[in-house]
């Protein structure tokens, strides 16, 4: 008689509630929000727009007026914008960590991989909206500085040069994305992607020009020659340079960002 009021009693209670998995797209905006939230990245994220304005500013005020043109002018634009939006990928991973506030999100997500798909999602969406912020400054200074020099407008690039450019600046974010989930340490994080975009650079360019070997082969090891072809303003890439690219990045984004994720999940959030 008990056992069976017993199984009668389990038999009818009801199964326990589970809550709905958050949405990967509500994690995103969540990132994002995060980007903007705090005093710091507020201004980061601002001075794309700044630097673009003061260096299309800069090149209607004191170029030659044969030198005006959209290249010239997405040319400056380009510089700030390759060390700008990288720290902006760097940020997005390690202020987990920095900030002390991963506890707080992997808890609220335990599912790691999900939170770092998000942030990757974030940092490629404000790079593309940021390049399309910085080719409309662009367009406006080539439109204003040709009417203040009385010179004609030259729009010499091209909609592949456009999108190459586009592609080159995500793959600059990227490398920096990759640094940030592998290091997961702010200050180590930016200093070995200026190692990566401006020391090595200038060393692999002192190695080539000194040893015919390396001349040989930088087309598949040197990550910045391969990329540099993407900023080239040529209309477009060769088969051989797109499978130096891929191979380069293969090895320099692909490879490490695979490691860092790995030990990103393994490690113990404090």
């Amino acid at each position: 008689m008990t056992a069976i009021a017993v199984e009668t009693t389990e038999s009818v209670r009801p199964a326990r509630a589970t809550a709905p998995r958050i949405p990967l797209s509500r994690v995103v905006r969540i990132e994002l929000r995060k980007m903007f939230d705090t005093r710091s990245g507020f201004w980061l994220l601002a001075s794309i727009a700044i630097t673009s304005v003061l260096a299309t500013g800069a090149l209607i005020l004191f170029a030659p007026d044969d030198e005006l043109s959209y290249e010239s002018f997405g040319s400056a634009i380009g510089f700030p914008m390759a060390v700008i939006l990288p720290i902006i990928a760097v940020l997005s991973v390690t202020s987990e960590w920095s900030q002390r506030s991963g506890l707080t999100t992997f808890t609220l997500v335990p599912h790691r991989g999900r939170v770092i798909r998000a942030k990757a999602i974030g940092v490629v969406g404000i790079g593309v909206v940021s390049m399309i912020v910085a080719f409309g400054i662009g367009a406006l200074g080539n439109v204003i500085g040709s009417a203040i020099n009385g010179t004609d407008v030259v729009w010499d690039v091209t909609v592949v040069d456009g999108l190459n450019i586009v592609l080159g600046n995500v793959l600059g974010m990227l490398i920096g994305f990759m640094l940030g989930v592998l290091l997961r340490n702010s200050p180590g994080a930016i200093v070995g992607y200026m190692i990566y975009a401006f020391v090595l650079t200038g060393l692999t360019e002192l190695l080539a020009s000194s040893q015919t070997w390396y001349a040989d082969i930088r087309g598949w090891v040197d990550v910045n020659y391969a990329e540099s072809f993407l900023f080239s303003f040529d209309g477009g890439l060769t088969a051989q340079q797109w499978a130096h690219l891929g191979v380069t990045h293969l090895l320099w984004l692909v490879l490490p960002l695979a490691i860092g994720l790995r030990l990103l999940l393994r490690s113990e959030i404090k």
